[in-house]
């Protein structure tokens, strides 16, 4: 289920990688509104994680689910999951402003949460769940799939770990998308419910820069939405960007849109400049325009020369393995539960700093 064409249902596959035996971590999938579940479905059981249930209200959406995943046995009611003492995680992929709500109800249930981004559309909500996870020790994982499950990106923050382009002092990311309107639910086009285009798909961008340039936080400069092309949705925004300058002093310019045209071999040709004192890194992720179809392309450019690597079956997505042994081990390898928040709360602050541009 990679669909290239359709990035609402894009789910990347990798080569098995268990970190656990059979039987030792089992997790179950409450929502499916968003196509992002099967993603991070297919992330964790690579990691040797077991599927166990799956519930959502519409059995349209389950129906389709347990035909990828015919190991999830359909529960009855949330309920029914949350009270199975051998599921230790729920991933989610519901409407975005009911993810808070359903981690909240997960926690109280003594499980982890694994939840899409954007995890929070209010800033009051990123604060529910810190104060839950310091209450409970729980993990709350959030799905930043533009890096964590993209194999350039993940080895863009191995070769910058090795120093291969000395401090990263810059970052520029972009993120594009196709909208396919017809296909997309009504929550779609509310920003009520999906947070605004900076909370929800540059939640990817933002988080991407704090690991990248290794920053703890970060100030939005300025920020800026608007609606250029989908006037019969007029509270929709398919477009925004925004500047950041980290705390020990990288910058960061990133744009999202909704405006990918149809002659693109994929839904969206998204790439990230990485700017070092030694060298730079530039990400193709899933597409080199006009050149080659396939994606994961990472060239680098340093005092040694200049390099050019398909990534594409040689990297792996190592988040979801650590994730795991996170879980069962109270460590924090995979993703600082700070880290996680911040990048969540800063998107939502670009958000809501943003200057709605007004086409004449």
């Amino acid at each position: 289920m990679t669909k290239k064409q359709d990035g609402m249902n894009y789910a990347p596959k990798g080569k098995p990688h268990p970190v656990v035996g059979e039987g030792e971590f089992h997790f179950a999938a409450i929502g499916l509104d968003h196509g992002h579940i099967y993603g991070m479905c297919n992330g964790l059981i690579e990691a040797g994680a077991e599927l166990t249930a799956v519930y959502d209200p519409d059995p349209e959406k389950v129906k389709r689910f347990v035909e990828t995943f015919p190991q999830a046995k359909v529960a009855t009611s949330e309920e029914e999951i949350m009270g199975d003492p051998q599921i230790k995680l729920i991933a989610a992929a519901c409407i975005p402003s009911e993810r808070c709500a359903l981690g909240l109800r997960t926690m109280e249930h003594g499980k982890h949460y694994f939840a899409d981004k954007p995890a929070f559309t209010t800033l009051e909500q990123v604060d529910q769940a810190r104060q839950k996870t310091e209450e409970t020790g729980q993990k709350w994982g959030i799905y930043y799939g533009e890096r964590l499950h993209v194999e350039s990106a993940v080895f863009a923050g191995q070769l910058i770990e090795e120093g291969a382009i000395g401090r990263v002092v810059q970052v520029i990311g972009t993120g594009p998308h196709r909208a396919n309107p017809k296909s997309r639910p009504d929550w779609f086009f509310d920003p009520d419910c999906y947070g605004g285009i900076l909370c929800d798909i540059g939640s990817h961008q933002i988080e991407q820069f704090l690991h990248y340039a290794g920053a703890k936080d970060a100030k939005v400069l300025h920020s800026k939405v608007a609606n250029y092309k989908f006037k019969d949705y007029p509270r929709f925004e398919d477009f925004g960007d925004a500047t950041l300058v980290a705390d020990n002093g990288a910058t960061f310019y990133f744009r999202v849109d909704w405006l990918t045209p149809d002659g693109l071999g994929t839904w969206g040709d998204g790439r990230t400049l990485i700017l070092g004192t030694e060298g730079y890194i530039e990400i193709r992720k899933y597409i080199d325009i006009a050149r080659e179809p396939s994606g994961n392309h990472l060239y680098l450019v340093n005092h040694e020369g200049e390099f050019h690597y398909d990534c594409s079956g040689k990297v792996g997505y190592p988040y979801f393995g650590a994730l795991i042994l996170d879980i069962l081990n109270g460590t924090e390898t995979a993703m600082t539960q700070e880290h996680a928040f911040k990048a969540a709360a800063l998107c939502i602050e670009a958000q809501m700093q943003a200057i709605r541009i007004e086409m004449a």
